[in-house]
């Protein structure tokens, strides 16, 4: 489990299948520059629930991210490492309800600290090149864009630029 001021990043148990389906899975804002899908009724989400539960289970650096304050469960993120001293962020999202609030920040610093103690020199991060805030969110926290890459989404086709970020980590 990892931890910042608000939130928690940690595995996901079966009954945080309400809250991501209520907060992330059924906005299509949360997945508007990713490449996931909404989840459409209560019981997809608990089968999403059940793929989230086994993914995390395998992927030590994936996670849910809840409220400290209340455990409620408000989005997820991680990382992966690519080679020996690069890791990348595999995802940062956050429900509608939560954006503009900080966490945005506190999760990217996490998991920045998490690559760190786990021997990262170098971090990557990559953002839709229409969406503005995680822009801004990777600029804040001195990532430098080195490269674009064009994309079409499977389920939808939609094409998308995606701009690729790198940070030197001390």
């Amino acid at each position: 489990m990892l931890e910042t001021k608000d939130l928690l990043l940690d595995k996901a148990k079966f009954e945080d299948w309400e809250p991501m389906f209520r907060h992330v899975w059924s906005r299509p804002s949360s997945f508007r520059y990713m490449v996931l899908e909404t989840t459409q009724d209560e019981a997809e989400a608990q089968d999403r629930m059940r793929r989230t539960i086994a993914f995390q289970a395998q992927q030590e650096t994936a996670s849910t991210i809840f409220l400290k304050a209340t455990r409620l469960a408000i989005g997820f993120a991680g990382i992966r490492q690519l080679e020996e001293d690069t890791w990348e962020e595999t995802g940062i999202c956050l429900g509608p309800d939560f954006w503009g609030r900080g966490y945005g920040t506190q999760v990217l610093d996490c998991l920045l600290r998490h690559a760190q103690e786990r021997g990262a020199k170098t971090f990557l991060y990559s953002s839709w090149e229409e969406n503005r805030g995680s822009q801004a969110l990777a600029e804040k926290a001195g990532f430098v864009p080195y490269a674009t890459e064009r994309h079409t989404r499977p389920h939808d086709g939609r094409d998308y630029t995606l701009i690729k970020y790198t940070k030197a980590i001390p």
